[in-house]
């Protein structure tokens, strides 16, 4: 008899060893009211059936926010996902404040999701994620620090345009490519009428230049290949010679 209370009470103060990772805590709940403070890591006893132990993980988890349907302030219809990383870092408020700490995290960041992304124009949000991804940021972790969680990130990672919308921006974005080529262009133009300008000026204070210019003009052409060139011979040029005599 003795034997088997020694055995009994052998086996049974081994299952009240319970060993927790460096990334784990374990909330006691001894006859129903929660301990102050989490065990862990390392060996601790846990009085059955006294106690009772839940384990709660430490690090980061990663959260993937399924694809929503939002209506932008400009009436675009679009779908949103988005991705959070967030951490425990109360485990006893994780525990007694929610029934199901990462359910709830998820429904919060979904209806955010929505309710911020439908604040803002399509342009915005697909110029401006950095403000979005703070401002979603700073209202999940609002909301879920009663839990003991921190969220350290949220991230927009797709935003799905309908077809025709698309289109339109395709059109709008060719058209803004044909305007700012033909600005450079007109730009070009009237640099060089400018400087048309400029050389007509010199030109006409010295009139020698024109002849120079056609004397150039001869030698680039004798280079290429070509049997016959007629060219015309301004009369202008034959007074210079006149004035040297």
């Amino acid at each position: 008899m003795l034997r088997t209370i020694l055995i009994l009470g052998f086996f049974y103060v081994i299952s009240c060893i319970k060993i927790i990772k460096e990334y784990e805590r374990a909330v006691i709940f001894r006859l129903g009211r929660v301990l102050s403070q989490a065990k862990g890591p390392g060996v601790f006893f846990v009085l059955w059936p006294i106690d009772k132990m839940m384990k709660v993980s430490l690090r980061t988890v990663t959260l993937d926010v399924p694809p929503q349907d939002i209506i932008t302030k400009d009436n675009v219809s679009v779908k949103v996902n988005a991705v959070i990383y967030y951490r425990i870092m109360d485990p006893v408020k994780s525990i007694i404040e929610v029934e199901d700490y990462d359910f709830a995290t998820s429904q919060i960041s979904q209806t955010t999701l929505r309710s911020v992304v439908g604040q803002v124009d399509l342009d915005e949000l697909l110029s401006n994620r950095e403000k979005i991804n703070a401002s979603l940021q700073s209202i999940i972790d609002k909301q879920t620090d009663p839990w003991g969680i921190k969220v350290s990130v949220v991230e927009i990672k797709h935003v799905d345009l309908p077809q025709e919308m698309q289109r339109a921006m395709a059109r709008q974005a060719e058209a803004e490519r044909e305007r700012r080529a033909k600005i450079i262009a007109a730009e070009g133009e009237f640099q060089a009428a400018d400087k048309l300008t400029q050389a007509a000026k010199v030109v006409e204070e010295h009139p020698i230049a024109l002849q120079m210019r056609y004397l150039q003009t001869l030698i680039e052409m004798s280079s290429e290949r070509s049997s016959t060139i007629v060219f015309p011979i301004p009369l202008d040029i034959l007074n210079v010679f006149k004035k040297e005599k």
